[in-house]
Parts: C-alpha cells; structure tokens; sequence
C-alpha cells in the first residue's frame, strides 16, 4: 500500500457491541464471561490458563464444529460478577487488581496457583458481587508487564 493522496472513505466499527469469532462447540449464556483464548478465538470464562478477559456475552451463541464457524457478540465495560468465597474473596481492598475467572460468572482474587487466567479488573466490590472492568487491551499491557 502507499500513502494517501486524496480523500479515503475509512469504515468504522461504531458502538458498544463487540463480535468475534467463536471457538468450537462452546455453549455461551447471555451475561456469561466471555474470554480470548490464544488461537484468538472466543470462549466462555473458566478456571483454565491461557485465556484473556474482554468482556461479557450479550447473546447466547454456540460455537460450530470448527473455531469460527460462528460469531458472538459481547461487551467490553464494567459489570457485577458472583465473588469467589474463602480465601479467594475479592474485597474492596482489592479495587484496581487483577481478578481471575472460575467459571462463566464468578472471579476470584487469586490465579488459584496458576490454574487461572486473569478476567479483568477490580473496579468495585458491594453485597451482590464484584464489578469487573474488561479491557482487552489493558489487559494484554498489564500481562506484558508480569511476563
């Protein structure tokens, strides 16, 4: 490609949903964790090692035979997570640290001695659960930074 030399009609994304390919045969509810796994295909959240938090599934969507054959659409943002129990509770002490997926729907304050992948971040803890923010790429900084 060379460098413009008129006028470009550029197209854009616009709003707040998001759409990925879909990795194979996974059931995702609506409002479930959604994360990226390292072939760059999405998945539901789990207590699994090599995935990153983006955001949460605004359809329920299952993936096809083979990685992409379906598409999901989610949100990136903040939103209230179940809160792990134990020694594994987020507290608002918390607020600002990394969280890590257990499941679809709950996080916990520890990678549960490398079992788990980072879902995102703290932004609040109240009595119903935990408010993640999901930022993909903040979220790929930050793991830059601990490798």
């Amino acid at each position: 490609m060379t460098a413009l030399a008129a006028d470009r009609n550029t197209p854009r994304r616009q709003g707040d949903i998001l759409n990925g390919p879909l990795a194979a045969s996974v059931a995702i509810f609506v409002g479930a964790i959604v994360m990226r796994n390292a072939a760059g295909y999405l998945t539901k959240g789990a207590a699994a090692t090599g995935l990153v938090g983006v955001g949460v599934a605004q359809e329920r969507r299952t993936g096809g035979a083979a990685a992409g054959d379906e598409r999901l659409n989610f949100r990136d943002g903040t939103f209230r997570l179940a809160n792990s129990g134990g020694a594994d509770e987020i507290t608002i002490a918390d607020i600002g640290t990394p969280c890590f997926a257990v499941d679809d729907q709950t996080v916990a304050k520890t990678d549960g001695t490398g079992t788990r992948s980072v879902a995102g971040f703290v932004a609040d803890v109240d009595a119903v659960g935990v408010w993640v923010t999901f930022d993909e790429a903040l979220l790929q900084t930050y793991l830059a930074g601990v490798a």
